[in-house]
């Protein structure tokens, strides 16, 4: 089954990304780098509360004020519409709240900017690399689609969760797809498709017939397996944020064709397509360590 989906995805290696990733949907209880975004991008809208990428009441009181400035239903959920209300066009030269809320997102896919709200040569570099990865055009503007594309793409994400390929490499369907004979995934792609992590942790490699791989041992107490990469960009006991890039997919391994193969482990495998479509969705996931050990696979 695999082979042919496999088949179905790699008709044209240098076809661009379909679609543009969902914006995420944030609420009380959340936390990350897109947290940290709603509150400076907040604060660049002269709002007074703290930046420390959990989304608490105190984030929650604010959102509903600045919705209720914007005709916004007053629910406190950063979702599309807030969002896009939310954002702010930001070029070279800028120095404020907004740019820190850009070097956080540029963060997230491993540029290792300081947060330092100066929008200067590194910050253009990172970005002009990040709209030409993502066919976004040229030139160092960053508008509502930019905003989009970086808060949305690494998956759509919720809370400390991100999808570990991008929200528009798949459609949503290869996210419940049963696994031939163990609770796992897997996801066809091109090799050297960007591969993110899908929750903080700690770094450690894997090999065998995995070929080069990747554990994330979890913050939650999980540990999440990528397989078959082509390549690895983060060291073996780095510490890593949710939507930080690791590696790029490949072929590498036991494997009958370019994918990601991804396991969930807590007290044994675990399914891991419940979490993986709540993440597309941009709804709450389910806590993983909750995930089904069986029905995934035939």
């Amino acid at each position: 089954m695999l082979s042919a989906l496999v088949g179905v995805f790699l008709l044209s290696p240098s076809q661009p990304a379909a679609a543009i990733a969902s914006w995420p949907v944030l609420r009380n209880g959340d936390s990350g780098a897109n947290v940290t975004t709603v509150q400076f991008l907040l604060r660049h809208r002269g709002y007074t509360l703290t930046v420390d990428g959990a989304f608490g009441p105190g984030t929650e009181s604010v959102v509903k004020s600045f919705q209720s400035s914007q005709g916004l239903t007053a629910d406190g959920i950063v979702g599309a519409n807030t969002w896009s209300h939310l954002v702010v066009t930001v070029d070279q030269g800028a120095n404020n709240n907004a740019v820190r809320a850009l070097q956080t997102q540029l963060n997230k896919y491993g540029y290792g900017l300081s947060v330092d709200g100066a929008y200067g040569p590194g910050t253009a570099s990172a970005v002009t690399d990040f709209k030409n990865d993502h066919y976004l055009g040229g030139g160092t503007t960053v508008g509502a689609t930019t905003w989009q594309v970086l808060a949305g793409s690494g998956g759509g994400s919720s809370g400390n969760y991100a999808l570990p390929i991008g929200h528009n490499v798949l459609p949503r369907g290869e996210y419940d797809d049963a696994h031939h004979d163990y609770a796992a995934i897997d996801l066809p792609t091109y090799s050297g498709t960007t591969a993110y992590a899908i929750t903080s942790g700690t770094i450690s490699y894997v090999g065998g017939g995995c070929g080069y791989g990747i554990r994330i041992n979890g913050d939650d107490g999980v540990s999440y397996k990528y397989c078959h990469l082509s390549s690895r960009s983060v060291a073996s006991g780095a510490y890593v944020s949710a939507g930080q890039v690791i590696g790029y997919t490949g072929n590498t391994g036991n494997s009958t064709g370019p994918h990601l193969h991804m396991e969930v482990y807590y007290g044994g495998l675990r399914c891991p397509q419940n979490l993986l479509l709540a993440l597309y969705d941009g709804t709450s996931v389910p806590n993983p360590q909750t995930l089904p050990t069986t029905g995934c696979y035939y």
